[in-house]
């Protein structure tokens, strides 16, 4: 007797690691069952997605939900809608909430939070620290956990391991690659009497292109001394591209929407500390040299640093206003803009957001659409035009940077596991979301 499939999406243009084509896809438990034609009468439920793009679940490795501590910026539900509505099937979040993840009872606290009230799957980040550092190899390990990240520059929160010997230790012990805030302490330090009272566009002046460089160079230095695996998150200059192209055998490489998208002195005009983030939004030239660096595939993989602050924080006068910007939301729509615009290609941006982060930290069972992998998928538009506001965002902060903005590509639908969870612009399913499984944590 032939096997009924859950759901077959008919007719929509598949986008996977053999190319672009018109398929059908199956689905059954969750998972991806067929690729290919399908008898309609073999399937319970049937989508017609003729005209759209299916393409494998997009998977955002740095957002900022703020839950525990912080839940008046946003909470894990919140943050999490936010990303099914732009298409996001799963998020790693960021250590530096109150308290920190950086103890195996904070994450599996924030896992507990997470479990059937994200509307996405998930993994959070440990932060690496002094305290924590014999731990690490457990607490990479543990469920729900995507690995150890560290602030080597100080940020949001007070998650700070600044010096050369306390990161080679985190090093010496992580067997996962472990991400870094990469700006140096000690030079953000001497330069804060850069900072101009009321003047956001002295940020990246504080913040400068060779505090971000300088951290960059030792943090791949004390990689290649200790033999370990790191990831540099969102990188905000041409010269640390330069740089990392020559390092890419222990040096993995985000970017992020904004990054490049926006660029001073015109976004800081218009957006003034709305745009404020760590590190910076700088000038064109290094907007340029971050798109070279996709174009030149030295960059891996897209992060939106969705890290949401509320009005009444950022309308603070620089700089007692917070760095940060909503992002998970807006992902897909700005970087399928980008597509349509011709600055990379939708395999690119697959392999930016799906492939490469299951590649970079080995997620088990996503990151693909074939046989046997989880049914994530990201269903877009690729000609719906649209315009971004400020009302579509779920966030608990309610702004983007991007209100106004007119897109050309647009989400339709989110499948989690098979569950279509989003469908143009509604969310249709109660919250299931799960852990992500990683390979070297099975």
């Amino acid at each position: 007797m032939a096997e009924v499939y859950d759901l077959v999406l008919s007719g929509g243009t598949v986008v996977n690691h053999d190319g672009e084509g018109t398929r059908d896809l199956a689905i059954r438990g969750g998972k991806i069952a067929h690729i290919g034609p399908v008898d309609a009468s073999r399937a319970a439920r049937i989508i017609d997605c003729t005209g759209l793009t299916i393409l494998p679940g997009v998977i955002d490795t740095q957002v900022h939900f703020r839950e525990p501590g912080l839940e008046h910026k946003e909470d894990l539900e919140t943050g999490s809608r936010g990303a099914v509505l732009g298409g996001v099937t799963a998020v790693f979040e960021m250590p530096n909430t109150e308290p920190q993840t950086t103890t195996a009872e904070a994450l599996a606290d924030k896992v507990a939070r997470g479990r059937h009230r994200m509307h996405c799957d998930f993994a959070f980040w440990v932060g690496g620290t002094r305290d924590n550092v014999e731990a690490i190899p457990e607490l990479e390990r543990l469920p729900g956990s995507a690995g150890i990240k560290v602030f080597m520059g100080s940020s949001t929160g007070s998650l700070l391991l600044e010096d050369d010997a306390g990161v080679a230790d985190v090093l010496r012990r992580t067997r996962r690659r472990a991400a870094f805030h990469s700006e140096d302490e000690a030079m953000l330090r001497e330069r804060k009497n850069l900072r101009v009272e009321g003047d956001p566009w002295s940020h990246p002046v504080w913040r400068s292109a060779e505090v971000a460089l300088r951290c960059t160079e030792r943090l791949v230095r004390i990689a290649r001394d200790v033999g370990a695996a790191i990831h540099v998150l969102h990188i905000s200059t041409a010269d640390e591209m330069r740089f990392l192209a020559g390092h890419k055998d222990v040096a993995s490489v985000e970017v992020t929407p904004h990054h490049l998208t926006l660029a001073g002195p015109e976004a800081y005009r218009r957006l003034g500390t709305y745009v404020q983030m760590n590190p910076p939004v700088r000038d064109a030239h290094h907007r340029d040299g971050i798109w070279e660096g996709v174009g030149q595939g030295v960059a891996d993989i897209l992060g939106s640093d969705h890290a949401p602050h509320t009005r009444a924080e950022k309308d603070k006068p620089y700089p007692a206003s917070p760095s940060g910007m909503t992002g998970v939301q807006t992902l897909v729509p700005i970087m399928l803009d980008h597509v349509n615009a011709g600055r990379l290609s939708l395999q690119r941006f697959v392999d930016m957001t799906s492939a490469g982060p299951a590649r970079l930290f080995g997620i088990a069972g996503k990151g693909r659409i074939a046989a046997g992998y989880d049914a994530d998928l990201t269903i877009v538009d690729m000609k719906r035009r649209n315009v971004i506001t400020d009302d579509w965002i779920a966030s608990r902060a309610g702004w983007t940077p991007y209100h106004t903005t007119a897109v050309t590509g647009w989400p339709v639908g989110t499948l989690v596991r098979g569950r279509v969870v989003v469908w143009d612009g509604e969310l249709v399913a109660p919250a299931q979301g799960e852990t992500v499984r990683f390979v070297q944590a099975l």
